[in-house]
């Protein structure tokens, strides 16, 4: 089997959609020996800052020298970027190996009657690799919800964590605050401990804090009294907790509810007898680094690529360019696919460019670059539609002091990233 191979049994699933419920997953893990119960996991659920908060926890236990997974979704560049050990992705030929390890399970599971989808697929590959490298731990990132993701499927975690809960994929979790915080509180398991990002809204902490107590879970809070930002700035931010000194590359004011909630996960590790001294808190931290998460692409001009594709991304984006960018001329390039809220996107972000230009990524959820060329026009005065990479690049040209920003989906950050970063430094 080829790596191109190997990605086509894998991509084929993507027809299934998404089909929540444990039982297939559960299944695989059977099959391929119980991967899921041969590590120590860290879990994370939310609707914004999982990927930060796990891609922090992850750099933390790498620099106090312990053997760490991290899986996370979706890429950027490059498939493998969702399996990581150590920092180092998945190489193609232990992909491909996996596959052949999976593939037959699936295909049993087929036979049988089940349907296995993309991401169960891809989670029983990450857990039996992780399992087989022998990692001392594996920081998991729900895939949608929590309750039935299939990376529920592990057992109680050494911790788990709720990060930022907000309106997303509400077809799928319910379209109130209560509902979805019901599917995010699925990872929380009896005993376990769970952290909660401190920002939420009340009924997110209510519900969150009634099914603790009803599962016998420990509950903590976040503490941001103990947190002090010092500085940020589109480099990143600095601060302290309980005066330790640290610094994370990641901007923007929501990362202090972000670091809040991985020091006080740190914590619950450290009272497990994890050992992490106050130098590999400090690496961890500085050495942390995500694709595409209000990316720097070229800095004169100054080209900023984030792929948040929600009303609290949006949210999130605005307070970045009215801290950092006030004054200065911004272009965008946008494209969102048709199943997000864009027009909550475009009510936060869209009234402070001076020009936008869309675009349709090559997902068949995409919305047409015309159609949201049309949405863009009740905020933004210069709005036009492109049809080719290339051609969105050159209508949103950007020099001397003025910005452009790529923002709305990581489907489009992944398309345009190695583009945009050639056009301005050719």
């Amino acid at each position: 089997m080829t790596y191109e191979e190997a990605l086509q049994k894998i991509n084929d699933r993507l027809l299934f959609g998404v089909k929540p419920g444990l039982e297939r997953i559960q299944a695989m893990c059977d099959a391929l020996g119980h991967p899921e119960k041969r590590t120590r996991f860290v879990h994370v659920a939310g609707t914004n800052g999982k990927g930060t908060t796990c891609t922090l926890i992850a750099s933390v236990l790498r620099a106090a020298g312990y053997r760490t997974g991290l899986y996370t979704s979706p890429y950027v560049l490059e498939f493998r970027e969702r399996f990581r050990i150590n920092g180092e992705m998945i190489s193609k030929e232990e992909l491909i190996e996996e596959v052949e390890r999976v593939a037959p399970v699936a295909e049993r599971l087929e036979a049988a009657g089940e349907t296995v989808t993309e991401f169960e697929y891809i989670t029983a590959l990450a857990l039996d690799w992780f399992a087989r490298q022998n990692c001392d731990f594996v920081v998991l990132e729900v895939g949608l919800g929590g309750r039935l993701d299939a990376t529920n499927v592990i057992g109680v975690p050494e911790a788990a964590a709720i990060v930022s809960v907000s309106l997303d994929h509400t077809a799928v979790l319910g379209d109130t605050l209560e509902q979805i915080a019901f599917e995010k509180a699925g990872i929380i398991k009896p005993g376990g401990d769970v952290t909660l990002y401190a920002d939420n809204p009340a009924c997110v902490v209510r519900k969150i804090s009634t099914i603790c107590a009803e599962r016998g879970a420990k509950l903590h809070m976040a503490d941001e009294r103990r947190i002090k930002v010092c500085g940020t700035s589109l480099e990143g931010t600095a601060l302290t907790w309980d005066g330790l000194p640290l610094t994370t590359p990641f901007t923007g004011a929501h990362q202090m509810h972000n670091a809040a909630t991985v020091l006080t996960v740190i914590e619950i590790l450290r009272k497990k007898g994890v050992q992490i001294s106050d130098a590999a808190l400090q690496e961890g931290f500085s050495t942390a680094y995500i694709a595409a998460r209000m990316e720097r692409l070229s800095e004169k001009p100054l080209v900023l690529l984030d792929g948040g594709h929600n009303p609290g991304c949006a949210a999130a984006l605005h307070e970045v360019m009215e801290t950092h960018l006030g004054g200065r001329k911004i272009t965008a390039i946008m494209g969102i696919m048709s199943d997000k809220d864009s027009m909550r996107f475009l009510a936060e972000v869209a009234p402070r460019f001076s020009k936008i230009v869309t675009y349709a990524p090559h997902n068949p959820r995409a919305l047409s670059a015309e159609a949201l060329a049309d949405e863009a026009r009740a905020f933004c005065s210069d709005v036009t539609a492109a049809g080719s990479i290339d051609k969105a690049l050159a209508l949103s040209k950007v020099e001397g002091d003025e910005v452009l920003v790529i923002c709305g989906s990581f489907f489009l950050a992944s398309e345009i990233r190695t583009a945009a970063i050639a056009y301005y430094t050719k």
